[in-house]
């Protein structure tokens, strides 16, 4: 499985940042593609998550702010209380139009920004959550030719976000945290 990605995105929202937490550490350190991370999370202006994460992998990490550019080998993160948007020009735009599936950010606004511009160079993981957001960003993504992944929701602290992207979606690979950082690791290799 060589998939050709320029960028990765993945959302999720309960349970979601512990696997995030087992997954970074063994991701290899050179990656030739962006990882964009949409999380549901508290409204604040801390950078708590950028450094959390910094902490747990070599690969460097950023809260996105709103008209940066997306350069490979670099991870992103959505900051609390916006919309991520990725822009033609492959740089990152902030929206605080209103909440999506209850959620800013939400994961279906990033995954349809993110197909609508990088199509076939797309994967999008969405992981442990409980409700729908994902589900339709990922119904979007793989129309425009993307790669869809979903954390196996036997695996998933919270089963309701996985679940519902599996029913009603046609997935490309159900994965355990394990297999995500086998298949992270093998893009572009």
């Amino acid at each position: 499985m060589n998939y050709s990605c320029k960028i990765l995105a993945i959302g999720g929202s309960a349970g979601s940042l512990e696997v995030l937490l087992k997954v970074l550490p063994h991701l290899k350190e050179e990656i030739s593609f962006s990882i964009i991370i949409v999380l549901h999370r508290k409204n604040s202006s801390d950078s708590a998550l950028s450094d959390l994460f910094s902490t747990r992998t070599k690969i460097p990490v950023y809260e996105v702010e709103d008209k940066q550019s997306i350069v490979p080998g670099n991870i992103y993160i959505a900051p609390a209380d916006y919309h991520l948007l990725i822009e033609k020009n492959i740089s990152f735009s902030l929206d605080f139009s209103e909440k999506v599936n209850y959620s800013r950010p939400s994961i279906d606004v990033t995954f349809e920004s993110a197909a609508d511009v990088f199509n076939t160079d797309l994967i999008c993981l969405l992981l442990s959550g409980a409700n729908m957001d994902g589900s339709n960003g990922l119904k979007v993504a793989k129309e425009n030719g993307a790669v869809t992944l979903v954390q196996d929701p036997e695996t998933a602290d919270s089963k309701i976000m996985p679940s519902i992207a599996i029913k009603n979606n046609e997935i490309d690979h159900i994965l355990t945290p394990d297999q995500i950082v086998t298949f992270i690791n093998s893009i572009n290799v």
